[in-house]
């Protein structure tokens, strides 16, 4: 018997969420990816098909990893978000577990002014 990986699971999960959310002009989709060495977040508008604001942990100077600089770059999403009159979003953890880094950027982002 043929071993699933835990990516490919994930992409499972987060095509079957996909079907069901999608960010609008007036609540936009904010989706996170994570690499072994960055975390991604991109504010989405999928009716126009359009990236309105992205963070990355590269943004901050020297920033480490950890769950610590995920809720940095919470907050810097967060802030671009607001510089454009983005208040509220919808999150899309892109089929990952809800905890960790995850979490962490979440709460940065709520921290931040964003409503979820």
């Amino acid at each position: 018997m043929k071993k699933i990986s835990n990516n490919s699971s994930r992409l499972q999960r987060k095509r079957r969420v996909r079907a069901k959310i999608s960010g609008t002009t007036e609540r936009p989709r904010l989706s996170v990816f994570k690499s072994l060495k960055s975390i991604y977040t991109q504010v989405i508008d999928d009716v126009a098909g359009k990236t309105l604001v992205s963070a990355k942990l590269s943004e901050l100077k020297k920033a480490p990893n950890t769950v610590e600089s995920a809720m940095a770059v919470g907050k810097l999403v967060a802030e671009k978000c607001l510089a454009l009159k983005i208040e509220t979003v919808t999150f899309d953890r892109s089929g990952y577990q809800y905890h960790g880094k995850i979490k962490a950027l979440a709460e940065g982002a709520r921290e931040g002014g964003l409503k979820f």
